[in-house]
């Protein structure tokens, strides 16, 4: 399934590439350390959203952040910028559905939190999972937030079915286009 979407996205993708390329300085892929599968750590594809390289100290994205360019609020918005993330589904590194990775300085923080947190590992990282169609897609601001979405992604793990996968792909594809909670 990611190869037959990257073959029938390539256009948009390339395009993307070009206004990335075209309205802001430095390369159109952003590579970041993340989490997998069984604690493995892997490096991650997105379209470039900001103006800085960031793989490191915590500071996620905020609404109206400064560092986020015109065109990468519009990737980010539309969830556009995960696009080359097919390319780690057909490397075996995620799959369509699973528990969104988080940056290795967030899976620190989050671990010292909720000490169940590293029990999402054992599902491979997903495009989109549980925790993004329930609610909790976007910036983690609270405990509160962390413990709904780390909810979500454990009872994924818990309860999996390729019909869940399924009813979370269609999910997906009907709250991306209307959801404020991405920036």
């Amino acid at each position: 399934m990611a190869l037959a979407l990257l073959v029938l996205l390539a256009p948009l993708m390339i395009c993307i590439a070009i206004v990335i390329r075209a309205t802001s300085s430095g390369p159109a892929l952003f590579r970041q350390q993340r989490t997998g599968l069984n604690g493995k750590v892997f490096q991650i594809l997105k379209f470039r959203t900001m103006r800085v390289m960031e793989d490191g100290p915590l500071r996620a994205a905020r609404r109206d952040d400064e560092r986020v360019t015109p065109a990468g609020s519009i990737l980010r918005r539309s969830s556009l910028d995960e696009l080359p993330q097919l390319l780690n589904v057909l490397r075996g590194e995620m799959s369509l559905v699973g528990p969104r990775p988080h940056a290795l300085a967030h899976d620190e923080l989050f671990v010292s939190i909720a000490p169940e947190y590293p029990d999402r590992f054992q599902a491979r990282p997903g495009l989109t999972g549980l925790a993004q169609i329930s609610g909790f897609r976007g910036e983690i601001r609270t405990p509160e937030c962390l413990s709904g979405r780390l909810e979500a992604d454990l009872r994924y793990v818990r309860d999996w079915t390729p019909l869940l996968d399924l009813r979370i792909l269609a999910v997906t594809a009907a709250i991306v286009w209307r959801d404020q909670k991405a920036y």
